[in-house]
Order: structure tokens, then C-alpha cells, then sequence
């Protein structure tokens, strides 16, 4: 991982949630982040556990006091996720927090006893963990069209698959576009700031409904704004968000491109409820892995490796631009089941009203390309021929959107395999979206390699490959 541009991502979801204090864990490895003086724990009798033996083990403690700890939110939620109180949040810096490190420290004993996890940190859920997505967009030529291509398939309201995507919304000139004619959800609501510029990951959800468009043209699609905190939200909301997105029924396929290490293999407390209600369902969840270069678990997506889950979880890894090989910025393991195309993909941004200029956010090249000897996607906006095709700005760090982007990131490759789900209902007749992504995957012949592995591909007809600038082994 990128430690400088994790701080980045890190400055960049506090100032988007000013009244949350945050803190990197674990110890300050840049791993995850999560909500300073709060720990969750199941509603109920785990709960009343939880709270009463912190409160006990900071009494008797050094250092420590009981005088904070107390429930921070109702004692029943649909989330079934209680908020507690362990500390001061305005204690410490973004290094750690004491009284959340020593309020699990207090449940481990009885964790181990009781076999099954009662106290959680509050992780942040972002589409951007790290803050290498692995890049920032890059404009992209309208008459280059877009990659993957629109399939050639129409849409027919009788057979259409229904797809719900969790992201940040849609730009408000969206239905512009013709590809994105079946696609609805919410607004992004502020796009640009103050000077006219979009603001970071404006357009998210949009490039992301296209794409899935794209490879499969019989869909309705639509995308919530759910991750509209500079593409992040607690996990603590995230389950109360999830059921409100799905309140208006349960979709086929659901695409989710965000979510958090938590250096555990059971999942998230905060998704629990959520993700025991989707197995009632026949909904299936595609997942990213995420960017962060890292074999460890990231939720949801590695649900898919939970015996409970592997029917009702597809996690999805990106490939690199020639589709060959792992894209450098991927997450990576056995809990990751498929890989496709997620570098360099053009997708729709905005639509087609104006114009609109994008300043840059970050400035660091090297920092993300974790050892490749190939230029990976994260790019400084100082490199003024790397930012558009033509390789001309109007200042070094600014650009002009028209339509169309480049964009790299795990993000992407997930709603090409929610698409290639999908297509493959329409091509096969088939009702259950779990029984076509099994069906998908029996049939698939495509491999890539992944850090040394041979891995299962799966990579669209209409997707072309583009080209891997090599660097020099030490450059």
C-alpha cells in the first residue's frame, strides 16, 4: 500500500465527514479507518455485554475512565447494530484511538469463550480506500466510444434484469446519453465546487452504470447515492442504507464497488443483518475487491469465501490493461473468484450539456505503482501528456470533461461481471441471477495470471485491450 496517498484519502473523508473524528488502524498501519471513541456491537444482550464489560475494564484500568461509556444510539435497529460510547473522540490523533484499542481488548477473552465476534471497531466504507482507484478520470474522445463497447443485444421491459447500484449517485445531465436510457436512481446533488470544477468522484456512479450498460443493454439500472461522503459512509449506516436501498423490492443482481479491510476473516458486524436477510432472497451481490494491492479480506467482498455466502457473493478482481495479468493496484487471494477488465475502461461521466474542468486531487506518481515495472494508473497531473489523449491541458492540473472518461479500478471490473451476470440471464433464459453466475463461471474457458496464480477471467466481446507502457526494472 501506498502509505502517502492513504493519508491522502484519509484528509480527503475527513473533511467530508468534519463532525466524525477518524483513525487509521490498525496501529497506524494504514490498513483501514474507522470512527474515533465508538465501538459496535450487536443490538440486544450483546450489547448490554459489551457496554457493561468496558465500562468495567476501564474503571479498574490505569489511565482509563468509565465515565464515557454508554450507548450512543436507539437499543433496536433495523441494522441490528448498536453504537457505544467508549471514549473522548477528540482524544488523540489519526494514529489510533486508546479507548477503542483497550475496549476490544476488554471483549477478547470473552470473544474467545463465546467462539463469535461481539465488539467491532467502526470502519469507514469507501469506493476509494486507499485513494488509488486505482486513478482520478481522465477524458476520454467521444468518437473513440466507449470500452467495453455496447453489445449488441436490445432491451425488451418483459426480460429485462433488474440492477441496483450501491454508489454515489448520477450527474444530473445523465439521460442525455442514449446508452444510459434505462438507467435511474439519485442524483450526486453538489457536482463542482466553488470554481466551477467537479468534485472528486463526481460521476462514480455514472461511469459505473455504463459500463454495466454496456455489457448488457437489457437491464434497468438503478444507482442510490449511497456513498455520497467523498465516496465513503460508517459502517454503522452502511446496513441501515443498504436495507432502504432495497426497499422498493429486491433487484437480481446487486453492484457494489466499495468496502474496508478489517483485519478479520468473519466480516463486517455492521452488514450482519443486511447480509443473513440477503441469503433469504435471490439477489446476488457483486462485490470489488478493492485497491489496495493486498491479499488480506475486504468486505463485502470476501463474503464470496464464507461458506454461507459463495452462492450469494461474486467478488470481482481487475485486470490490467491488456487483460493478461492483475491489474497492479488489485486486491488479490483465494477469496477473490473472478477477474475482469479494470484498467483504462471508457466509460460516461457526465452528459452531454457542457463542458465541465476537473482539478486534479493528487500529485504523487510513484507511490502507487507498488514495485511494477509497468506504469500503473495512479498518475501526477504535473505529467501533462498523461491526462488526456491528445496529451494538451489548459493548465497542468485541470482538465476538461465532454462526456467520456478514463478510469481505473477495481470499481470498474465489478460491473462488467455484474453485466456479464446479466446477459447471461437474457441469452439463456434464466430467472436466478446465483444460478447464472454459477452457470457463467462452469462455462467460462478465460484465464489470467495474478500474481504468479492462474485465475479465472471473465472479459466482455465488446472490451479492447489497450496497451501496457513497460518501465525499465528500477525506474
Amino acid at each position: 500500500m501506498a502509505p502517502q496517498r492513504f493519508h491522502e484519502q484519509f484528509d480527503q473523508i475527513q473533511r467530508s465527514m468534519p463532525d466524525v473524528p477518524l483513525a487509521l488502524g490498525p496501529d497506524d498501519a494504514s490498513e483501514f479507518i474507522y470512527e474515533k471513541g465508538v465501538v459496535l456491537a450487536r443490538d440486544g444482550r450483546d450489547a448490554a455485554l459489551v457496554e457493561e464489560t468496558v465500562r468495567t475494564h476501564f474503571t479498574e484500568a490505569t489511565g482509563l475512565t468509565g465515565d464515557h461509556v454508554r450507548r450512543d444510539s436507539p437499543e433496536t435497529n433495523r441494522s441490528g447494530i448498536t453504537r457505544i460510547k467508549v471514549g473522548d473522540p477528540g482524544h488523540g490523533d489519526r494514529r489510533g484511538d486508546r479507548a477503542v484499542t483497550h475496549a476490544l481488548r476488554a471483549l477478547s477473552e470473552r470473544e474467545g469463550r463465546a467462539g463469535r465476534r461481539l465488539v467491532s471497531r467502526n470502519h469507514v466504507v469507501s469506493i476509494a480506500v486507499n485513494s488509488c482507484p486505482g486513478d482520478e478520470p481522465v477524458p476520454a474522445a467521444l468518437s473513440q466510444g466507449t470500452n467495453p463497447a455496447p453489445a449488441e443485444t436490445g432491451h425488451d421491459p418483459d426480460t429485462s434484469v433488474d440492477v441496483l447500484v450501491v454508489d454515489n449517485g448520477l450527474t444530473h445531465d445523465h439521460a442525455l446519453v442514449p446508452l444510459l436510457a434505462h438507467v435511474d436512481g439519485d442524483l450526486h446533488g453538489t457536482e463542482t465546487d466553488g470554481a466551477g470544477n467537479l468534485l472528486q468522484y463526481v460521476g462514480h456512479g455514472t461511469f459505473i452504470a455504463g459500463v454495466l450498460a454496456a455489457v448488457a443493454p437489457n437491464t434497468d439500472i438503478t444507482v442510490r447515492s449511497t456513498l455520497n461522503d467523498a465516496g465513503a459512509i460508517l459502517e454503522s449506516e452502511f446496513g441501515e442504507k443498504l436495507f432502504e436501498a432495497v426497499d422498493g423490492g429486491w433487484p437480481d443482481i446487486i453492484s457494489l464497488s466499495a468496502g474496508t479491510s478489517n483485519g478479520r476473516t468473519d466480516g463486517l458486524l455492521g452488514m450482519d443483518a443486511f447480509m443473513q436477510e440477503l441469503r433469504a432472497h435471490d439477489t446476488l451481490l457483486v462485490a470489488a475487491a478493492g485497491n489496495n494491492a493486498s491479499a488480506s479480506p475486504f468486505w463485502p467482498a470476501a463474503y464470496a469465501d464464507l461458506p454461507d455466502y459463495q452462492g450469494v457473493v461474486l467478488s470481482v478482481g481487475a485486470l490490467r490493461g491488456d487483460g493478461e495479468f492483475g491489474a497492479c493496484f488489485s486486491n488479490h487471494g483465494s477469496w477473490v473468484k473472478v477477474y475482469a477488465p479494470g484498467e483504462r475502461l471508457t466509460s460516461t461521466l457526465t452528459g452531454f450539456d457542457a463542458p465541465v474542468p476537473y482539478q486534479y486531487q493528487h500529485s504523487t506518481y510513484d507511490a502507487c505503482r507498488y514495485g511494477f515495472t509497468y506504469v500503473c494508473t495512479c498518475q501526477s497531473p504535473s505529467h501533462v501528456g498523461v491526462l488526456s489523449e491528445d496529451g494538451t491541458v489548459a493548465k497542468p492540473d485541470q482538465v476538461m470533461f465532454e462526456g467520456y472518461a478514463h478510469w481505473s479500478g477495481t470499481s470498474f471490473a465489478t460491473p462488467v461481471v455484474a453485466g456479464l451476470v446479466a446477459a447471461h440471464m437474457t441469452a439463456n433464459k434464466e430467472t436466478d441471477p446465483r444460478a447464472a453466475r454459477q452457470q457463467l463461471l462452469a462455462a467460462n474457458t478465460q484465464f489470467a495470471e495474478v500474481r504468479g496464480a492462474h485465475v479465472p477471467a471473465l472479459r466482455p466481446s465488446g472490451w479492447r485491450p489497450v496497451p501496457v507502457v513497460q518501465r525499465p526494472v528500477g525506474a
